[in-house]
């Protein structure tokens, strides 16, 4: 019943992606949330979110961020840490992540999508059949209407867990 939200993956944080790997497995490009995916929710970009753009660009990967956030927020942090960006992404919706996929030169086999939510980054992603990774959220500081989601993302979630036993 839940299988469409359920990520391909889930791990603790962005930081701990084995990116070397995913890139010698052809994925070459790379979208991100950004508020509790890389940063806490406002917060700027920090030095590590800058080393991790700065390597995934050295090792041959393009990025962008794929934000529903506004223009201000979503332009401040990634002209720090030098990667493009669509603002108002309206995820999950299609559109986006289609256009993100062409800004960048990619397609759905060669895309993968980072993000701290089920029903905006990975339902979106999943939609499309771009591989998704689920990161917990950095801070548990977070929007009204986010902390209400999170409740129904841990029934999924937990669902998702006991079919992967």
């Amino acid at each position: 019943m839940f299988e469409t939200f359920y990520p391909d993956e889930c791990v603790d944080s962005t930081y701990e992606i084995d990116f070397k790997s995913l890139y010698n497995q052809g994925l070459r490009g790379i979208l991100f949330d950004i508020d509790n995916t890389l940063v806490p929710h406002g917060f700027p970009a920090d030095d590590r979110a800058i080393e991790l753009f700065r390597r995934l660009h050295e090792m041959g990967f393009n990025t962008m961020a794929l934000s529903n956030n506004k223009k201000p927020r979503v332009k401040s942090f990634c002209d720090v840490v030098g990667t493009d960006y669509i603002y108002k992404a309206n995820k999950p919706f299609k559109d986006c992540y289609i256009n993100a996929m062409k800004n960048m030169g990619t397609d759905v086999n060669s895309t993968l999508f980072v993000g701290d939510q089920l029903f905006t980054d990975v339902w979106g992603a999943k939609r499309l059949g771009i591989r998704n990774i689920l990161v917990k959220p950095i801070d548990s500081k977070e929007e009204i209407q986010i902390v209400l989601k999170r409740y129904l993302e841990k029934i999924v979630l937990n669902e998702w867990k006991k079919k992967k036993s």
